[in-house]
């Protein structure tokens, strides 16, 4: 009996070593943990971030020609691929004849003008000489009047012939029909004024119309120049191609889009923090970032902006919590996460969009 007590005791006491030890060590780490979390905000759910362009064709028509290769570097303005320019062409030769079509009909017009504003000049010399041809027989007239009514009282006291009176009765009666005459010529000539001047009106409307027309005939040949200069297809910004499947000879469509272009010049990581963990992260705080690519690499960063609503919110189907049964469930705000000019660019320039990364906000 006593041989199986003193071999207990010394099991019990290692036993009891172990234990006080998983204790202090299991006590530290929580304490560390509390410490930690009430200076710091963590999250696993955060990816790395790029601008992704998307290469859309503004115009349509049959590829002729790719000049690039998936993950190539492209500089911004480089040609990405041609479409078959011969269509867009012949619209423009089109174009150019419609501006010359419109340019003729205004010189047209112009020159109907000015034979309309030529026959009103006429017809206002025609007009003036009248009225001074007028002007004179009507002093003519009243002479012949004169004459006749003298010549009348002689001839009823037997003082001239009745030769004479017929005479100077006939001078009057043509002076008159002559004032007649030249006042019947006069209105023709106002009136034939008044087409010319309707004639002048329509000429003027019908130029302005030819120049509208040249417009729009100019409008049309820039907007078909336009359309020839889209069937190059060029880099909008620099960056790396992916995921290019075009063939020569595909046709696309306006706004189809082909591939992409990663803008290499930002970088970004966005952060999905649990709405509780949102209360003491603010913007500026400094943030350390280690991606799961690159676990010996500790990215220095700094909190930029909050999204305005929850990621569920831009989900293709929100949830909607006034139908069915509801059941709470915490949401994540995203979180824009900057690197830091203390950090090492060949470092930043190994990310790609939509690796995994851990966020640490120092809160404190």
């Amino acid at each position: 009996m006593e041989t199986t007590t003193e071999h207990k005791k010394p099991a019990n006491k290692k036993f009891i070593i172990v234990f006080a030890l998983v204790v202090l060590l299991g006590g530290g780490f929580g304490i560390y943990k509390y410490n930690h979390s009430q200076a710091h905000e963590t999250t696993d759910d955060a990816q790395v971030e790029r601008n992704l362009t998307p290469i859309l064709p503004r115009v349509g028509g049959y590829i002729e020609q790719v000049y690039v290769h998936d993950n190539q570097l492209v500089k911004k303005g480089d040609t990405l691929f041609t479409i078959q320019p011969v269509d867009y062409e012949v619209r423009v030769q089109e174009a150019r004849a419609a501006v010359l079509v419109a340019e003729s009909s205004l010189e047209v017009s112009k020159a109907d003008v000015f034979a309309t504003n030529a026959n009103v000049a006429i017809s206002d010399a025609t007009i003036l000489s009248n009225t001074g041809t007028i002007e004179a027989a009507e002093i003519r007239a009243k002479q012949a009047n004169n004459d006749f009514d003298r010549y009348a009282n002689l001839y009823k006291n037997h003082s001239i012939t009745k030769q004479q009176y017929e005479q100077a009765l006939t001078a009057k009666l043509e002076a008159d029909k002559q004032v007649e005459v030249l006042q019947q010529q006069r209105k023709a000539s106002s009136s034939q004024k008044a087409a010319v001047m309707s004639k002048t009106d329509v000429a003027s409307k019908q130029t302005s119309v030819a120049q509208a027309n040249i417009e729009k005939a100019k409008a049309m040949l820039k907007a078909a120049e336009l359309n020839l200069s889209y069937t190059v297809v060029t880099a909008a910004v620099d960056g790396q191609v992916s995921n290019i499947k075009l063939q020569p000879g595909q046709f696309v469509n306006p706004g189809q889009s082909l591939f992409y272009v990663i803008n290499n010049s930002e970088t970004w990581v966005v952060a999905n923090f649990k709405e509780t963990q949102l209360n003491k992260i603010r913007a500026g705080q400094k943030v350390e970032i280690k991606v799961d690519a690159f676990p010996d690499d500790i990215i220095e960063g700094e909190v930029q902006s909050f999204s305005p609503a929850t990621g569920s919110r831009f989900s293709l189907l929100p949830p909607d919590n006034a139908t069915g049964n509801f059941v709470k469930t915490v949401q994540r705000l995203p979180v824009k996460i900057t690197f830091t000019t203390a950090n090492k660019p060949e470092v930043i320039a190994m990310l790609r969009p939509g690796m995994n990364a851990d966020v640490d906000v120092h809160v404190k």
